[in-house]
């Protein structure tokens, strides 16, 4: 349809959404040859094991049958009750048969395409009805080959009965001359063969048509390029719808940041660009981590911050462009930047045990790799985590 509307080719494969859709409107791949063939196995297996114990059952069935009393003949009304009762052994024997054949009817379709159930597959629709599209499936390709499979079949099929009442003709033609028990065991031999040799021209028919038939459901949902564009922004989003889920995203980010900086223990700033929130565990094992950061607005609302829950802010430029170039959130510092971080710490220390008349000069000249420090951050773009 698309092909028809745009005039492009199906030339992409299909996309898992498109897979996902055909299943949800009941279209997988499905085998009929492969049923056939499961079925008939099955069969085949289950006289195989079964042909015994099904022939003795149905000769003492038969006997009981044939062995009617004369008061049961003068009682028409037990007569009904008789018939019924035969008939339910009749079926107990046949179950075990019965069951395997089911279990290879739901096998074949799992094995190819899964379980699926849908309801639009069901659904009434006056569409199905269509004479004039019965008539262009029975002329389309794909009725062409379904009729040369039936062909095929056809002649295969036909051949192996051949085979089979060549192999067992005169097994065939002296049944009636043998004794009751021996022609019964005889005849479900001959026919545990010819479902075998059956059995055998349809592995041929299933393994041509299990692939033909992946194929061509592979084929029939292929989608143009136009299509694929659509889906993807269907699949991914307006550019507006991103962008709002990104800010969106963003402001979470920045409020979880900002409940954070109250715990820090040092706020290393620009002093006006940038502003980077330290936390050091004393009683662990590793570096200081960086539990925020930002540069502009955000810088400053983290110093705002700061200030109010009285976390210390420290100014060193260099150093504060170090760490904004190379940590992010809830890392640690680099190992470069360990002793300029360490001296500002213990400034910070120092600070808090002085008297109110002792002086602590601030530390000067932090060690700062000329690389990081030069950083300009000014006209950086900001990750989801900064703004």
């Amino acid at each position: 349809m698309a092909e028809e509307q745009t005039g492009q080719e199906r030339t992409e494969q299909p996309t898992e959404r498109r897979k996902q859709e055909a299943r949800r409107r009941g279209q997988v791949p499905r085998s009929k040859e492969l049923n056939t063939l499961l079925s008939l196995l099955a069969l085949s297996l289950g006289l195989l094991v079964l042909g015994g114990t099904l022939v003795q059952g149905f000769q003492a069935l038969l006997a009981d049958g044939f062995s009617v009393s004369r008061e049961l003949v003068f009682a028409s009304e037990r007569l009904p009750v008789h018939l019924g009762y035969m008939l339910a052994q009749a079926l107990l024997l046949l179950l075990p048969l019965f069951a395997v054949a089911i279990v290879a009817a739901f096998a074949g379709p799992l094995a190819m395409g899964g379980w699926t159930f849908s309801g639009e597959a069901i659904a009434f629709s006056l569409e199905k009805l269509n004479p004039v599209k019965g008539i262009a499936r029975v002329f389309s390709a794909k009725g062409l080959v379904e009729m040369l499979k039936a062909l095929g079949k056809f002649l295969l099929l036909l051949g192996a009965t051949l085979v089979v009442f060549v192999l067992f003709e005169r097994d065939i033609l002296t049944l009636g001359a043998y004794e009751p028990g021996y022609a019964s065991r005889a005849a479900v031999q001959v026919l545990l063969w010819g479902l075998l040799l059956l059995t055998g021209t349809l592995v041929f028919i299933a393994a041509l048509d299990v692939p033909f038939e992946l194929w061509n459901f592979n084929r029939q949902l292929r989608m143009t390029r136009q299509e694929v564009r659509e889906e993807l922004k269907e699949t991914d989003g307006r550019p507006e719808v991103r962008q709002r889920i990104r800010e969106l995203q963003r402001d979470v980010a920045q409020r979880r940041m900002m409940q954070d900086v109250p715990k820090a223990d040092v706020v290393i700033t620009n002093p006006t660009h940038v502003a980077i929130a330290l936390r050091y565990d004393e009683a662990g094992a590793g570096a200081p981590t960086v539990v925020a950061r930002g540069r502009d607005l955000v810088a400053l609302q983290i110093r705002s911050v700061a200030r109010a829950a009285e976390v210390p802010v420290f100014e060193a430029p260099p150093l504060a462009r170090a760490l904004y170039a190379t940590t992010e959130i809830g890392q640690e510092i680099p190992r470069e930047l360990y002793l300029a971080v360490a001296r500002v710490l213990a400034y910070l220390l120092q600070l808090r045990r002085a008297g109110p008349t002792d002086y602590v000069p601030p530390p000067v000249d932090l060690e700062v790799p000329e690389e990081w420090a030069a950083t300009d951050t000014t006209d950086e773009e900001s990750d989801d985590g900064d703004q």
